[in-house]
């Protein structure tokens, strides 16, 4: 996969996307600056002149209602920010719109998907330019009215190709609602309007789409280094990651002026596509194991190339373990159920659908009755962010078209993936509850009322918290009893507009709050990633009240979510940066997590994604599960000192195949509570565990205190060549006089003595820098004293360093 020029396409495709569907736009007099007052039927003026044409842009008809929507929509945004800010979130929304759009209809197009078998964006001959829907266009299982059999023979005899495509292309979007509407939604709307797509320009979107990305990268057939067909959710994820990845720098941006994260900011500053090993490590790991636990299958466990046997237990716990395969017995592959909480754009959950199609055929289904059973049962899925839905939505329903060609059925005939977006019950309309179940009676109408308000309370401003929504104490069954005992025709009236609209609403609301309140035998995720700094306060207080253990940053609470939604004998699996196995502020979320069940993990270390970069952002893979084993023993690759995600990868396969390499440890739990604090040490051989047993402590000895953070180095922190020497002090009573000081702040591997780079002001012990409001400065009389300091973040051996005069950052 030509990783290079996906991002190319997809970074600039979003450009030329919200530059196009603002020109079109601006056509009708729509700008960022404002709107224009229009006639009913036309749009004069100096903007209003097609550029192709150079003649005067003129809507009629619908056009118009669709304008007249998309200016209500605009300075209805307006009134909750300003006008700039709502123009532009709405041309952002249209132009993701139409590029999901774009994507699906190509992976459609190239795997023969389309209902037709006509391609929509190409030729199936590659020397053509014009694509197939273009050129027969009666061949299609398109319906044209005889309006529209006219308007088509007169734009083919014009040989307004472009005009022609545009039409055909809305035309087959609205057609393929019947097969994927939640992603085809009716474009009967500005959406449609704004559309402005080109065929025969070469720096059009559709015309780089079609050539810049090789077409086995879409093709599901297309098969990778590890014998794994790798086009599908591969090329679906890195489109969306590179899609985003500017609005994911301009979000970083605000962080680093201290601006908090808003709600609309919150998808593009948390989202990363996970590499596909890792996804395989934890979906082997999890829904393997929890089959392979009860349904032992060698055929099976050659396929799962990441699987790792459980280490070899004491008699006791094989003892419990071995009661506990008897319930994974009973197991069937329905009973499988799998939620991924931060689905993103689905790699997690497509690839589930491979192993649980392993699954399902392993025990006599055939690949047809296993994907609809698979879609039926099996994948749940959650995200904040439209645009992954969508994507993730359509990528589970490729998979099923994958195994049953007949998987894309219309209407009520087809299956729909338990797969949403959080949604809001903000513009949901409550005066219409006095109308919802009007077929009940009184005291149960009554009733439900009640916990349908308290349900829409709940969901207010629901996308500032996802899925960490605790849903708890409802009848959902009820609740949908209650919203189709509603007699919507016989409520007609002026107070009864909109009211199909709002039960819609609340029936998807009702969807996805009894999604979060299931039980599930496997969760599985990689969840987003925010400090308790950037989260706005809203998001704060939440997670405050409802994750006092794990509120330091929103992976860990997402670390909490996972293994509160499985059943008692379930697994949960997630890849997480690996502070949570060592840092202080976790330490009570890390000793609930000891105290249960780490079944393996493949500690990471950096640079285990490609696309990031740096030694700050260590991470590690684990499976984990609820049951209190004493005395377990769990298994663990430690990669650290692997650098690079191919490396990586092979290192892990070279580990499981191989115990002795080195780099495999299996540690017995028990022991962690041995150190204090409770840190995750599993390489730490035996000698080392019984000295913190038996000898004293570094705290018994000495105290122990964290250092100086300015809250802004590059105003106070220098390299000391950079200052004269007669103005840097050796003492705190020559700060009065002397700006700057000695500051020890980290550095590279060094022993006893050194790393002496940096002076920090400390003016009249500190004044500029207290004054600043930003700074942490604790045990300040403990400055210029004599220490012993360490780095706070290594990934190397631990080593000491005397210092007597200074201040410590560490």
């Amino acid at each position: 996969m030509n990783k290079t020029a996906i991002k190319n396409f997809a970074t600039w495709a979003r450009k030329k996307l919200i530059a196009d569907v603002t020109y079109k736009a601006s056509l009708m007099g729509i700008t960022e600056q404002g709107i224009k007052s229009a006639l009913p039927q036309s749009m004069p003026g100096e903007e209003a002149f097609d550029i192709g044409t150079k003649e005067p842009y003129v809507i009629s008809g619908a056009a118009v209602h669709q304008r007249e929507a998309l200016v209500r929509l605009i300075n209805s945004r307006a009134k909750g920010s300003d006008y700039q800010t709502a123009f532009n979130s709405v041309v952002e929304e249209v132009a993701y719109t139409w590029f999901n759009r774009l994507i699906a209809i190509r992976f459609m197009e190239v795997n023969d998907y389309m209902p037709d078998h006509i391609r929509v964006l190409s030729s199936e001959n590659s020397s053509k330019l014009e694509p197939d829907m273009v050129t027969t266009p009666f061949d299609t299982a398109l319906e044209f009215s005889d309006a529209e059999t006219q308007r088509i023979l007169q734009l083919k005899n014009d040989n307004a190709i472009d005009e022609l495509f545009q039409m055909l292309f809305i035309k087959e979007c609205n057609s393929l609602n019947q097969y994927l509407p939640r992603l085809f939604e009716k474009t009967s709307d500005y959406t449609e309007l704004l559309l402005n797509a080109s065929i025969t320009d070469r720096e059009g979107v559709v015309y780089h789409l079609v050539h810049d990305i090789d077409e086995q990268d879409f093709d599901i057939n297309n098969i990778g280094e590890d014998g794994r067909p790798t086009g599908q959710v591969e090329i679906i994820g890195w489109l969306y990651q590179y899609y985003n990845a500017e609005l994911k720098d301009k979000t970083f941006a605000f962080l680093k002026k201290n601006k908090k994260i808003t709600k609309e900011r919150i998808p593009s500053a948390t989202q990363l596509f996970t590499p596909d090993w890792i996804v395989r490590y934890m979906v082997e790991n999890s829904l393997g194991r929890v089959w392979l636990n009860g349904h032992p299958n060698d055929e099976l466990k050659k396929k799962w190339i990441y699987y790792i046997d459980e280490a070899k237990q004491e008699p006791e716990v094989e003892a419990k373990l071995k009661e506990e395969r008897e319930e994974y017995k009973k197991l069937r592959p329905e009973d499988l159920t799998i939620m991924d909480p931060s689905m993103g754009s689905g790699h997690i959950l497509v690839y589930a659908f491979d192993v649980l199609m392993q699954i399902y055929t392993s025990v006599g289904y055939s690949e047809r009755d296993a994907a609809q059973a698979i879609l039926k049962n099996n994948l749940y899925g959650l995200d904040i962010d439209e645009r992954a839905f969508q994507l993730a939505y359509f990528a589970v329903m490729m998979k099923g078209r994958q195994y049953n060609r007949r998987i894309l059925k219309k209407d009520d005939e087809r299956i729909e993936p338990h797969v949403y977006a959080i949604e809001e019950s903000n513009d949901i309309n409550r005066e219409h509850l006095k109308f919802i179940g009007n077929l009940q009676d009184e005291e149960t109408r009554e009733k439900n009322q009640k916990e349908l308000v308290r349900l829409l309370d709940q969901f207010k401003d629901a996308k500032i918290y996802g899925s960490i929504i605790k849903v708890e104490g409802y009848n959902f069954d009820a609740l949908r009893e209650y919203i189709c005992s509603t007699d919507i025709d016989k409520q007609i009236s002026m107070d009864t507009l909109g009211l199909q609209e709002t039960v819609i609403q609340e029936e998807r609301l009702i969807d996805i709050a009894s999604c979060l309140a299931k039980k599930f035998m496997i969760a599985i995720t990689n969840p987003p990633y925010m400090s308790s700094g950037s989260m706005n306060p809203t998001l704060l207080k939440y997670v405050k009240t409802y994750y006092p253990e794990s509120k330091t940053d929103l992976f860990s609470v997402f670390m909490d979510i996972c293994r509160y939604v499985i059943a008692r004998t379930g697994y949960y699996a997630m890849i997480t940066q690996h502070s949570w196995m060592f840092l202080s502020s976790f330490e009570n979320l890390r000793t609930t997590i000891v105290n249960q069940t780490i079944i393996n993990m493949v500690h990471l270390g950096a640079r285990a994604f490609s696309e990031i970069g740096g030694e700050v952002v260590q991470t590690v893979a684990f499976i984990g599960g609820r049951r209190v084993f004493k005395n377990f023993r769990g298994c663990y690759v430690r990669l650290i000192d692997f650098d690079g995600e191919d490396n990586k990868r092979r290192h892990v396969v070279a580990a499981i195949n191989d115990h002795e390499c080195g780099y495999y440890f299996e540690t017995d739990k028990a022991r962690y509570s041995e150190i204090p604090g409770v840190p995750v040490a599993y390489w730490l051989s035996k000698p080392y565990f019984d000295a913190f047993s038996r000898m004293k402590r570094l705290s018994d000895i000495a105290d122990t205190r964290r250092g100086l953070q300015t809250g802004n180095s590059g105003e106070y922190i220098r390299l000391w060549p950079e200052i004269d020497n007669r103005n840097i002090s050796m003492s705190l009573e020559e700060t009065d006089e002397k700006k700057w000081v000695i500051l020890n702040s980290g550095g590279p591997y060094r022993k006893w003595y050194g790393n002496l780079y940096y002076v920090v002001d400390w003016y009249k012990k500190g004044k500029n820098i207290k004054d600043s409001g930003k700074a942490i400065i604790p045990s300040e009389n403990l400055y210029f004293h004599e220490v012993i300091s360490w780095n706070k973040i290594s990934s190397g051996r631990f080593a000491v360093r005397y210092q007597n005069e200074g201040i410590n950052t560490r």
